[in-house]
C-alpha cells in the first residue's frame, strides 16, 4: 500500500489525497516527527531530502513535491485520467496549477502568520491585510476566467485542475475571502466541495481540529521552538506585501526556515 507522509493542514498533501482517492488508490498516511522545528529525520527524511510534506512512497520508489507526484500517479495509476486530452487543455490546467502553488498559495500561508502565529500586528498587520484582500479578487476574477462557461476547471470531469484549485479557495474562503456570491466560482467550489474525495479530505482537517488540544503555536514560535518555512514564493510575497519587518525579526529570532541542505 502507499504511504504518503503528510499533515492534515498542507494544501500540498491535500492536493495529492484528493487524487488519490479520485484514482480509488488505496494509501495510508504519516506525520512525519520534527517537522514543525525543522528536525525531522529518519526514513522520512531519507525520502524527501527537502524534509517537506507530501512526499509519497510507493514500494521502493520514492516521490516528492506534489506535481511530480501528480505526475508520478498519472503514469502509475492512469485510470480515471486527471489531465484532460488535448494538449492545449493539459497545458492550460498545468498552468493554474503553478500559479495556484507559487502565487495563491503564499496569501494563505501569509495571513496564517498574522493570524495563528501573530507575526505582526497594529498598522502594519492591517497593511499586510489589505494587501492579501486585494491580492486574492484578483486571482478570483482570474480563476472566473479560467472557468469560463465550463462545469469543472480541468474541463468535461473533474480532475487535476480542480483539485489544483479547490484546496486553496477553501483556504482563503476560511481566512474570510471567498469567492464573490453568485459567481460561477463560488458556484464551482459548492460543487467541487460536494465531491467525496474533497469531502473526505476536508473532513480530515475537522478531525484534527476536534482531537489533542492545538498548541500555542504563536507562543512557540516566540521561542524558537517552531520555525515556519520562507522559503521561495512565501518570502517573496511577505516582502512584496510590507512585511520585511517580518521576515528580519523572524531571522533573529531563528524562528522561520529554509529548505534543508541535501546530504
Amino acid at each position: 500500500m502507499i504511504l504518503l507522509y503528510d499533515h492534515p493542514l498542507s494544501p500540498y498533501g491535500q492536493k495529492v489525497k484528493i487524487a488519490l482517492r479520485e484514482k480509488g488508490v488505496a494509501f495510508e498516511t504519516a506525520a512525519p516527527g520534527g517537522l514543525g522545528a525543522g528536525g525531522a529525520a529518519g526514513d522520512f527524511a531519507k525520502a524527501n531530502p527537502r524534509a517537506e510534506v507530501p512526499t509519497l512512497v510507493d514500494g521502493d520508489v520514492a516521490v516528492f513535491d506534489s506535481t511530480v507526484i501528480l505526475e508520478y500517479l498519472e503514469d502509475a495509476y492512469p485510470t480515471p485520467a486527471m489531465l484532460p486530452k488535448s494538449a492545449a487543455d493539459r497545458a492550460r490546467v498545468r498552468t493554474i496549477e503553478e500559479v495556484m502553488d507559487t502565487h495563491f498559495e503564499p496569501i494563505n500561508w501569509g495571513l496564517s502568520e498574522l493570524r495563528w502565529f501573530k507575526r505582526a500586528e497594529g498598522d502594519q498587520a492591517a497593511a499586510i491585510e489589505a494587501a492579501a484582500a486585494r491580492q486574492l479578487a484578483g486571482f478570483h476574477a482570474w480563476l472566473e476566467r479560467q472557468l469560463g462557461e465550463r462545469e469543472w476547471l480541468n474541463g468535461e470531469a473533474f480532475g487535476w485542475g480542480d483539485l489544483a484549485v479547490i484546496r486553496f479557495l477553501n483556504g482563503s474562503a476560511g481566512q474570510g475571502h471567498p469567492p464573490p456570491d453568485g459567481s460561477r466560482l463560488a458556484a464551482w467550489q459548492a460543487r467541487a466541495n460536494a465531491r467525496p474525495s474533497v469531502a473526505d479530505t476536508t473532513a480530515e482537517i475537522a478531525a484534527m481540529a476536534r482531537g489533542a488540544a492545538m498548541p500555542n503555536v504563536a507562543e512557540l514560535v516566540e521561542k524558537g521552538l517552531f520555525k515556519r518555512e520562507y522559503r521561495d514564493h512565501r518570502l517573496e510575497w511577505m516582502i512584496k506585501s510590507g512585511g520585511l519587518e517580518v521576515v528580519l525579526k523572524g531571522l533573529e529570532r531563528d524562528n522561520i526556515r529554509f529548505t534543508a541542505e541535501f546530504g
